[in-house]
């Protein structure tokens, strides 16, 4: 190599489990690098041994009925409540389910008797029939 050129640079990629690395070093100094951060992968592996857990905070509901039971265990279902007033509360957690089935889990959690509903047709009302208990027997809910 003469006095005026560069080294040429190589771009070299790595995946390993969870990691995706791209190294760019010159020509002679690759192996060098890949060797290194081979090194530096392994010895904090452990740290990633499952990076899909979800933490408390970020749970998510895989279906209508579990986010309507933890509505219904935040007492949300203490006043009266219309489909609608339901869907929107859904839609606002950003959950967005269709109305329809929104309205067959609120019957479904009736049948239960989780919740109660009042009204006619179309202008149903649903309440919680009986608090959520998170207290021990004989104690005050």
């Amino acid at each position: 190599m003469s006095e005026g050129e560069k080294p040429t640079a190589v771009t070299v990629r790595l995946k390993r489990g969870a990691w995706e690395i791209e190294i760019t070093s010159p020509e002679d100094k690759v192996q060098q690098a890949v060797e290194s951060v081979l090194a530096g992968m392994t010895s904090k592996e452990p740290a990633f041994v499952n990076p899909q857990d979800p933490q408390p905070d970020q749970r998510r509901f895989e279906t209508c009925r579990g986010l309507l039971t933890t509505i219904w265990r935040e007492g949300w279902f203490a006043s009266p409540r219309a489909l609608s007033d339901v869907h929107e509360e859904m839609s606002r957690r950003g959950y967005h389910y269709d109305r329809t089935a929104v309205a067959h889990t609120l019957v479904d959690l009736v049948r239960e008797g989780i919740l109660f509903r009042d009204g006619s047709m179309r202008n149903y009302r649903y309440v919680q029939k009986q608090p959520f208990k998170t207290s021990g027997p004989g104690e005050a809910t």
